[in-house]
């Protein structure tokens, strides 16, 4: 399945215990309906020592969140917006519904 949401892009929490937040996305996995955003939805990881004189320790990352629960931050008008297609030239991109600034 497709989605409109990349890379590299920004975006704004809307549910969950980081709603309201914006943060850059690092992963999107498509098959899962999943992103991972920047330093949002952090959860931590006790790890184990693997040898006996290491030190067992805390790790912390961002796990994926819902697709449903973001939406697309504009780069230029700064609003959030569900991104629109738009055709340019014989090339679709995808533009912002509300000041039609391509994404």
């Amino acid at each position: 399945m497709r989605l409109r949401i990349k890379k590299d892009d920004m975006v704004q929490v809307m549910a969950g215990k980081d709603r309201g937040k914006r943060g850059k996305v690092l992963q999107v996995f498509t098959q899962d309906r999943r992103i991972v955003v920047e330093n949002l939805n952090v959860m931590t990881k006790n790890v184990r020592a693997r040898r006996e004189h290491e030190k067992g320790q805390k790790i912390q990352f961002a796990s994926p969140i819902d697709y449903s629960n973001v939406q697309l931050v504009c780069g230029k008008c700064g609003k959030i917006t569900r991104p629109s297609i738009k055709t340019v030239g014989d090339k679709k991109v995808r533009a912002c519904a509300k000041c039609n600034e391509v994404l």
